[in-house]
């Protein structure tokens, strides 16, 4: 369990090292986050409004292994690597669209 936790940490120490997108979106959730939870009125909506923003940087951790990985094969122009990599990029996006859309729902529906 100590190893698995000092992996995790090594892995969030090279993500944010390495990977701009990361960074920017750690920020953004350092900025969200305070939001949401001040926003929201109950645990349920809270948790609605911070929970998209988690998910984020979860995506991004998963796209920057595909990209480490598709990098580690080989750098030259292969259809398939650039499918991995924009395919990896699209989760990222879809997870944004994800909170925009709880954001508004929540917010909104009041």
């Amino acid at each position: 369990m100590v190893r698995a936790l000092g992996s995790s940490f090594k892995g969030l120490a090279g993500a944010f090292r390495e990977e701009a997108a990361f960074r920017q979106e750690l920020a953004c959730a350092l900025l969200v986050i305070p939001l949401g939870l001040w926003l929201g009125h109950s645990g349920v909506e809270r948790a609605l409004l911070v929970g998209p923003v988690l998910l984020i940087l979860i995506v991004e951790l998963l796209n920057s292994a595909i990209e480490a990985t598709v990098d580690r094969i080989g750098f030259e122009r292969h259809a398939l690597a650039g499918l991995a990599k924009d395919i990896g990029s699209a989760a990222v996006f879809m997870s944004f669209i994800l909170l925009g859309a709880v954001w508004l729902l929540v917010l909104l529906g009041r």
